[in-house]
This record gives structure tokens, sequence and C-alpha cells, in this order.
């Protein structure tokens, strides 16, 4: 796999307000669990919409990956509309342009603002075509997201061809808490 789609829940899917929520440093270190063995193996580009929540707290492991361990590694982002996070308020648009700065490649799908789902959709679709996989922050049995549309999206490429989707669960965070109290013991 050389190309990857990123994307999860939104932030508020998980009830997450903040850059201080002790969830982060568990849905952090998942993300790390699942990419290294890729980059390991590979791959050169990640690519994520770029949604506030798993996408943003993703590049910014990746980019640290990045720039610690891995040079070759590439990060792209590419939203569905102009202006996409001018409705975020400042500390996520702070939070944002920081991350923004730091990527290989940004696009935007449309080059005008909202007007419309079909934005999102082109956008989602230009992603599919150009990744071999997928890694998704959802869970089936979990909280109900907007990420599960683009989940049957991809389920479907993979029954045409060879196209992996690989998740974290709520049962992978689970464990690396669970290990974590353990170790503190």
């Amino acid at each position: 796999m050389k190309n990857i789609f990123i994307t999860g829940y939104s932030a508020h899917e998980l009830g997450i307000y903040d850059q201080k929520n002790k969830a982060l440093k568990y849905i952090r270190k998942a993300f790390v669990q699942k990419i290294v063995p890729l980059i390991e193996d590979g791959l050169q580009w990640i690519i994520t919409p770029g949604q506030y929540g798993f996408d943003l707290w993703a590049t910014e492991v990746a980019i640290k990956l990045r720039d610690t361990r891995y040079p070759t590694l590439n990060i792209s982002m590419l939203h569905a509309y102009m202006g996409q996070e001018q409705n975020w308020n400042e500390n996520k648009q702070q939070y944002f342009n920081k991350i923004k700065q730091q990527l290989d490649h940004f696009d935007i799908v449309s080059k005008q603002p909202y007007q419309g789902p079909w934005q999102f959709q082109a956008r989602d679709q230009i992603m599919l075509n150009k990744t071999d996989g997928m890694l998704l922050f959802y869970d089936e049995e979990a909280a109900a997201s907007k990420v599960k549309y683009i989940r049957e999206k991809a389920l479907r490429k993979a029954e045409q061809e060879h196209y992996p989707i690989i998740a974290i669960t709520s049962d992978d965070i689970n464990n690396i808490v669970e290990e974590e109290q353990y170790n503190e013991l």
C-alpha cells in the first residue's frame, strides 16, 4: 500500500471538545499502532479530509512521525469546499492552521463555499480513487457517525478490487487504556 485514506469520528461525535481531553492520548496511540507497520511496509502518502477530530489528530501524529522517524512519508489534506474551517471556533482554527502549514500537500475540491452534500461526495470519491486502502476510526457497534457513509463506499470498492480497510475500534482504544492501567500497577 502506497497511499492511504485516513478518516474517522469528528470530535463532537466522541464528546471531545478540547485538545486537553485524556482520550486523545489513547486515540493517538491506537493510530500509531496501526500506521507505523504500514509506513515500515512502504506507505508513502497519508491522505485525509481534515475534519476536526480524528482526521486532524491523526494528521498531527503523522507529521510528528514524518519529522522524527519517517522522513519519506508525505501528508496530504483535501477539503471538500472553500472555507471549510471558517465555522470552527478560534482554537480549532488555530489548531487546523498549525497543522496545515506542515502538510506536504493541501487542496480543495470545490473552489467555492459550501453548496451541498455533493461537495463531500466528490471529495470522498477523489480520495477513494487516489488511495490503495483506508484506515478508519469507526466502530459499527458504537456511536453513529457520518463516517459510516464513506465506510460503505470503501466496502463497495473493496468488493471490486483489492482495497484493505483497517479499523480502529473502541476495543482497540480500551485495550490501550487497560494496558496502561496494568503497567501502572
